[in-house]
């Protein structure tokens, strides 16, 4: 076995034994609703559009990164159970670990292709559940959205889900790249209208061309949603 092969073997979080389970358990609505307390009153979230996520159903909330605390104000888009990737370092320590699948969460090693991270991620939505994925996949900075990973369109493609633009105004600002305690800033989320999976042809498949279309489109329009949240925190 090569050092490359042993290095992703022992990745932190690999092979976590994760099931999407839809139960909101008690465990997660105390959990969940402890973090909505606290994310509440530090960042004062106002969250506009939030009619536009479906109530059942596969479902891609597509938000717009600028900063690590953007995937808290996911929880105040939808009252729906959340499951979303996490890096993987943050599971090294076991017992975070345990708190993190609690919330729906589970490891993707960012540095290469992740097909476990992907598999969770389909089979969330095959269950007919609510995905959280960055389409522009790390932290990027300034006010543009440059082109995404073709990630949350391919999904869609595989299992009908429909996918939600999100944008999350002043979290840059808030909590920037590098800086561990955020400043007690108010924090604007605006949700856009959803978008419906990449259309099959008659014999039931998904073209390249597709999934690029869908792409730019969800560019767009998590770009209109973060000018609006921008623009109006």
């Amino acid at each position: 076995m090569d050092l490359n092969e042993g290095e992703r073997t022992a990745a932190p979080g690999r092979g976590v034994d994760f099931t999407p389970d839809p139960r909101r358990t008690v465990s997660y609505r105390f959990l969940r609703g402890l973090f909505r307390v606290i994310v509440g009153l530090w960042f004062r979230p106002k969250v506009t559009g939030r009619e536009h996520v479906p109530p059942e159903g596969p479902v891609i909330l597509a938000p717009v990164h600028r900063s690590f605390a953007d995937f808290g104000f996911a929880a105040f888009v939808t009252e729906r159970k959340l499951f979303f990737m996490t890096k993987d370092s943050l599971w090294k320590k076991p017992l975070l670990g345990r708190l993190l699948l609690t919330l729906g969460a589970f490891p993707v090693h960012r540095e290469s292709a992740d097909r476990e991270a992907l598999r969770h991620a389909e089979e969330v939505l095959r269950r007919g559940q609510v995905l959280v994925l960055f389409p522009e996949g790390t932290r990027q900075e300034g006010a543009q959205v440059n082109d995404l990973l073709e990630g949350a369109a391919f999904l869609a493609a595989r299992t009908g889900a429909s996918i939600v633009p999100v944008g999350i105004g002043n979290s840059d600002v808030a909590m920037p790249k590098g800086k561990k305690i955020p400043k007690p800033l108010p924090i604007r989320v605006v949700v856009g209208e959803a978008l419906a999976p990449p259309e099959r042809s008659q014999a039931g498949r998904v073209s390249r061309s597709k999934v690029h279309q869908t792409t730019a489109a969800l560019q767009e329009q998590i770009q209109a949603a973060y000018d609006e949240a921008r623009l109006n925190p």
